[in-house]
């Protein structure tokens, strides 16, 4: 086996299915490395109310779903984690307040993220400290700031935002989970101006370009890698003779960079449904995509030796 064997995924978005199957992915595929790219937290919570009679009633999936027995609470508890969602037990008066008060729900919002990313660093940290194994987590344009403090807890995992790091003798890699602007508003969105500014600060420090890995969430603007639904003003998917529209979503100050610096690798995210690969210049560029919801994890598995990528292969399961 060459040198390094690499392993990335990105956007699970707070599913506990998809990080298991990360944790166990460097014994699985043979990878002495393992990089987490941004957007690592959910989406929503879920409320489970209890009811009277000692039973709780949650929404979920569109459905009304009532459970009585612990057993049925912890089954429909562990579906919704690996959905990605956060499931939180509460009653009607708690329930009541909380629908009042967006702000003291922003504040659970952010506590139950914030848990959620410490219980995922003690998991890594429980199933891999000792194998030899390096593991790279880093946040995303949707994650709130507040998980920062939470990935730097651990003493085996490293979070790389804005650094260059190595992730093995002589491959380096370069790492920004912001973005250029989105609809959506999320926490970390910049003027493409910052995000380039941001990039050029870490690829300036970098010895070796061209054994460099660039770990950019947004992907280079018009490629396969960023590919997304045309939105109309209430957000909703733009479609033509019945077929969805698309559009570039992806980043120009990604893009400049890449084209500047030439580094062996760009590995993306951000854009879900824009699987694949791109080469600009001499750089190849992926994104594996995600189907975090359905509990598949999409990945991308690499043999770097030197200046050289040896093999690749994009990986479902």
């Amino acid at each position: 086996m060459p040198k390094t064997r690499f392993f990335f995924i990105t956007d699970v978005h707070g599913s506990d299915r998809v990080f298991r199957k990360f944790v166990n992915a460097g014994k699985f595929y043979k990878a002495n490395v393992l990089i987490l790219g941004g957007d690592i937290t959910g989406k929503m919570i879920v409320p489970f109310i209890k009811q009277n009679d000692g039973s709780f009633k949650c929404q979920y999936s569109g459905q009304s779903i009532s459970m009585k027995s612990n057993e049925e609470v912890e089954k429909i508890r562990r579906d919704i984690r690996d959905s990605g969602f956060y499931p939180y037990v509460t009653d009607e008066k708690e329930f009541n307040e909380l629908d009042s008060s967006p702000e003291s729900v922003k504040q659970l919002f952010t506590k139950l993220m914030v848990q959620s990313v410490k219980d995922w660093m003690s998991l890594a940290e429980d199933r891999l400290k000792g194998t030899g194994i390096k593991v790279f987590i880093s946040p995303g344009n949707d994650d709130v700031l507040e998980i920062d403090r939470a990935l730097d807890s651990s003493s085996y995992v490293i979070n790389p935002e804005g650094k260059v790091v190595y992730i093995d003798d002589e491959h380096e890699m370069i790492t920004l989970g912001y973005t250029n602007h989105t609809p959506w508003h999320s926490p970390r969105e910049v003027d493409e101006d910052v995000l380039q500014s941001k990039i050029e600060s870490m690829a300036n420090q970098v010895k070796q370009m061209e054994k460099c890995i660039f770990n950019i969430h947004v992907p280079p603007i018009e490629t396969v890698l960023d590919q997304a639904p045309k939105l109309d003003a209430n957000l909703k998917p733009m479609t033509s003779a019945g077929q969805m529209l698309m559009t570039s979503a992806g980043s120009v100050a990604t893009r400049n960079t890449i084209e500047k610096y030439q580094p062996l690798l760009g590995v993306h995210g951000h854009i879900h449904e824009s699987k694949g690969m791109v080469r600009i210049g001499r750089t190849l560029c992926f994104n594996p995509g995600s189907e975090y919801t359905e509990g598949i994890m999409r990945g991308f598995l690499c043999d770097v030796e030197g200046v050289k990528v040896k093999s690749y292969l994009m990986t479902s399961g």
